[in-house]
């Protein structure tokens, strides 16, 4: 099964090369799904090649390194749209789809998947974190505080940059002083751990290669691919650059922590997630305006519209939402049902984003006052260094 998974993952990404590399054009929705297909097989690989790295990357490197393979297949399709917003100022607002997109799938669904699987293998009704992913939700908290000026500016700017890449940077040095718990490796990464030592560190490089590859040359078409389909279909190319790239790149991280979940390492599964989540709000969207400014060929801003300053409020909000319920290091079934369910409402009625942001900040500040005494603990936790 492990062997199986595996070349399953590299077989899928061969039609997207295959279409990519002899320039065959085809109706976008089958170019979408060929190329959607081919940036989640890299996904899988890379996710695969991760956990396995982390046998042999020092733990110094390991951190800043991990975290970049973590998004990128993410920061590929957002790179590519913030890379064009320089030429075509329209695809501004599909880098910002991307971004919140995948924050909110990560949050919304991907959280609660994780609860509702521990719920129904273990009949347990809440997931409990390690007194080491304080620091995970500190720093998340310092990037969710700033990302809320995002939505009352008009522009995405290199001093945002400046600040997430900041805050990430305290991050990765905090996690090198941490403690940090290494869940078993599962599937297909344990097929390539259990391999000697020479072995598997070659198959884990030429993963790594094959995968940035795949990634490099499908990254374009896919998000050109996805834009066109919206066209096509009559669909707003905004949703679904929102909603499907997101889908693609971020099923790896679901998966596998789902397999720890049903092992029983619920809190390794989480942590994975919250972990994932970080580095999207931080290193992420710090890029955004970088690689914009590369592409203009001087220091330049992304411009947001009303609708895209509404995104990012909501995303800001469900971030806020998520610290509190995370406060006292406990999600609980109830909970993780809100969190599912106010993204499920802003994913099926997009036009009611700012009711939903405030609901979820007049729950954060409830569940706030209701978990008052863990709040300074637990951020007391995550700024201590040893």
């Amino acid at each position: 099964m492990q062997q199986t998974l595996l070349w399953g993952a590299i077989i899928i990404t061969g039609p997207a090369l295959y279409l990519k590399l002899v320039g065959l054009h085809m109706f976008p929705p089958l170019s979408a799904l060929i190329f959607g297909l081919g940036v989640l097989g890299a996904a899988f690989l890379l996710s695969w090649a991760a956990e396995v790295a982390q046998m042999d990357i020092p733990k110094a490197l390991a951190v800043a390194v991990l975290a970049l393979i973590a998004v990128l297949p993410e920061y590929a399709v957002d790179l590519y749209f913030a890379w064009t917003a320089a030429e075509r100022p329209e695809y501004t607002a599909y880098a910002t789809a991307n971004m919140t997109g995948s924050n909110r799938l990560l949050v919304g669904f991907g959280w609660a998947l994780i609860v509702w699987v521990f719920a129904l293998r273990f009949r347990r009704r809440e997931v409990l974190l390690e007194p080491g992913h304080r620091v995970e939700i500190s720093f998340l908290g310092f990037a969710t505080l700033y990302s809320f000026l995002l939505p009352f500016k008009d522009t995405l700017s290199l001093l945002d940059t400046l600040i997430f890449l900041i805050i990430f940077g305290f991050y990765a040095w905090r996690t090198i002083h941490a403690e940090v718990h290494e869940p078993e490796l599962v599937g297909p990464a344990r097929l390539i751990g259990n391999l000697s030592t020479f072995y598997r560190r070659f198959a884990t490089f030429l993963i790594f290669l094959f995968s940035a590859v795949v990634i490099f040359l499908v990254a374009e078409p896919f998000a050109e691919s996805l834009v066109a389909s919206g066209t096509f279909l009559g669909i707003d190319e905004f949703l679904l650059v929102q909603w499907l790239a997101p889908l693609a790149s971020e099923a790896p991280e679901f998966i596998v922590a789902i397999l720890w979940t049903l092992r029983g390492d619920a809190a390794a599964g989480l942590g994975a997630l919250l972990s994932a989540k970080v580095n999207q709000w931080t290193l992420l969207i710090g890029t955004i305006p970088l690689v914009y400014s590369i592409n203009l060929g001087r220091i330049g801003a992304l411009a947001l519209d009303l609708r895209q300053q509404h995104e990012l409020l909501l995303t800001s909000a469900q971030s806020f939402f998520a610290l509190a319920v995370l406060a006292n290091l406990n999600l609980s079934l109830w909970e993780s049902l809100v969190l599912f369910s106010l993204f499920a409402v802003q994913l099926f009625i997009p036009d009611i984003r700012i009711e939903v942001s405030y609901a979820y900040l007049i729950l954060s500040v409830i569940l706030i006052l209701y978990k008052r005494s863990y709040v300074l603990s637990t951020l007391r936790g995550g700024l201590h260094f040893k």
